[in-house]
């Protein structure tokens, strides 16, 4: 995980929603998407928090692609029983 700070915005019309979050809080953020969609005061509907849902869990698959090893090599460290 890194300390990166995600930046995930929605414009509505003259509104802004902007959701500022760390890898350790999305859990927390998808929560409040939820919040906010349920608020009737707030032309977020949950529409919007679906879509945005989306875009929090594709970057955390984005992340896992770009950090996970291309080849699965055995080391020379592994331990192979070869006869000779």
């Amino acid at each position: 995980m890194t300390q990166d700070i995600n930046v995930l915005a929605l414009v509505k019309g003259s509104e802004r929603y902007v959701f500022l979050f760390d890898d350790n809080n999305r859990a927390e953020t998808l929560r409040i998407l939820g919040r906010y969609a349920s608020n009737p005061d707030l032309s977020f509907t949950w529409y919007d928090a679906a879509v945005l849902s989306q875009k929090i869990r594709q970057s955390v698959e984005q992340e896992e692609v770009a950090t996970a090893p291309r080849f699965s090599l055995p080391l020379p460290s592994d331990n192979f029983d070869i006869e000779d």
